[in-house]
């Protein structure tokens, strides 16, 4: 596929470049799972004190492979270039240094002469931590409470908005019971990681977040709350109950309320 054709080329490129330490792979190339629609997450790591001078040299390593028809020079973790060649294959070329460099998801090392990258690998993972666990039940239930206000007030624009709010992180707490090893990959992968029934649910739920049946999917999305609504409230420690007890609210609230309209 044309995505290791670019990072053959790309990689060859950064490796005669001095200033890099390792080159390697996240995403779902990382991970082997990428096909021909994948982009490409590729990584260099970089000394603290050289990290400008390489930044300057991102573009002439990243034309080894073609020529760009865009690029973004961007900061979300790291310095970030995103780059779209004219066969519309997609880099994201990230610059990380020992302080910045994120352990989580799982990494495939491509250029690592001084083995920099070995005490990384206990830390590949894509399990959810307790903290983001109780995050995403308190938004899955926090924007149910907002699509409630904006339906109530008629605003039948911003409410299917609001839910499409609530769903993500209703799979991101799907995927930690279904398949923790990957709750981190949310929505993106649940055609892969949730069981056909939970997936057919949530498909279901997408075609009605509209201005017309908004209602329906809120319904929908309660529905699949209170059928985890037990094992949610397990999983939270004792100091998240709160976020437990504002769901069981939310869940009660939108089937007790839709459920007495016309569905």
């Amino acid at each position: 596929m044309r995505q290791e054709i670019a990072v053959e080329k790309v990689a060859a490129s950064l490796k005669g470049d001095p200033i890099v330490r390792s080159i390697f792979l996240k995403g779902s190339m990382g991970r082997n799972e990428h096909d021909q629609y994948s982009d490409i997450d590729l990584y260099c790591l970089v000394d603290e004190e050289e990290e400008g001078a390489f930044l300057d040299r991102r573009l002439d390593h990243l034309r080894a492979y073609k020529e760009l028809i865009f690029y973004d020079d961007i900061f979300i973790i790291a310095p970030q270039i995103v780059a779209i060649y004219e066969d519309w294959l997609h880099i994201d070329l990230f610059t990380v240094t020992a302080k910045t460099i994120q352990e989580k998801d799982f990494f495939t090392v491509l250029y690592d002469p001084d083995n920099l990258m070995e005490k990384y690998n206990d830390a590949q993972h894509l399990t959810i931590t307790k903290e983001a666990f109780r995050d995403s039940v308190l938004d899955a239930a926090w924007f149910l409470f907002q699509h409630k206000k904006a339906a109530d007030r008629g605003n039948h624009t911003w409410a299917p908005e609001m839910l499409r709010h609530s769903m993500r992180n209703v799979t991101n707490i799907l995927l930690a019971r279904y398949a923790s090893e990957r709750a981190l990959l949310g929505l993106k992968t649940i055609h892969r990681d949730l069981p056909k029934g939970k997936q057919d649910k949530i498909v279901g739920i997408y075609e009605k977040m509209t201005p017309s049946q908004h209602m329906k999917a809120a319904f929908g999305i309660a529905s699949i709350l209170k059928d985890e609504l037990q094992w949610i409230l397990e999983e939270l420690s004792e100091e998240d109950q709160q976020a437990g007890s504002f769901m069981s609210l939310m869940v009660g609230v939108v089937l007790n309320r839709v459920g007495s309209e016309s569905l």
